[in-house]
């Protein structure tokens, strides 16, 4: 069978157990966590100001982090949020996932906002980032759902679509005949 990035993305669907359960539960999550998006981002971004290696992506080399360009990701951050909740895995949805990826990388990071930050996003940090995305979202899908085994749908569900994005933006660190 002929390899293209929707079959890649069945294939990796399907390789992460993700079916149409998962995306029914990611559509009530976005309905629980739609309200609380800047709550939710408040604990990601305190997260990362915490570490000083991936605060740095918002920085020049030895400078503080540039707020404006951190206020521009915010933004981006929140709608990721609906996106993956909406759980519409399209060409669409495959083609954006593949330009964060970009933003990510050295071959279009900092272009979109005009900043001087760190020229790249190691990949070294990419992947372990999902955990602490994927751990610190259960309370607030807590907050709107009382039965734990929806809540662990949801959550598990969750876990299962940041494995698909991480996955797709890192595409640029590997080269094309191995991804």
């Amino acid at each position: 069978m002929e390899s293209t990035p929707m079959t890649d993305l069945e294939r990796m669907k399907r390789t992460a157990l993700f079916g149409p359960d998962d995306e029914a539960a990611l559509r009530r999550a976005g309905e629980i966590l739609a309200p609380q998006i800047e709550d939710i981002l408040d604990v990601w971004y305190g997260f990362v100001a915490s570490q000083p290696h991936l605060v740095a992506s918002f920085s020049r080399p030895g400078g503080p982090p540039d707020a404006g360009y951190l206020a521009a990701v915010r933004v981006r951050f929140a709608q990721w949020i609906r996106d993956t909740t909406a759980a519409r895995y399209d060409q669409a949805w495959l083609d954006h996932q593949a330009e964060i990826g970009r933003r990510h990388h050295r071959v279009k990071k900092n272009r979109t906002d005009g900043v001087d930050a760190a020229e790249h996003i190691r990949f070294v940090d990419m992947i372990p980032l999902v955990y602490p995305i994927f751990a610190t979202l259960k309370p607030f899908l807590e907050k709107g759902e009382s039965d734990p085994a929806a809540v662990d749908a949801m959550h598990q569900a969750w876990l299962k679509a940041l494995l698909l994005t991480i996955t797709l933006w890192t595409q640029p660190y590997v080269r094309a005949e191995d991804f």
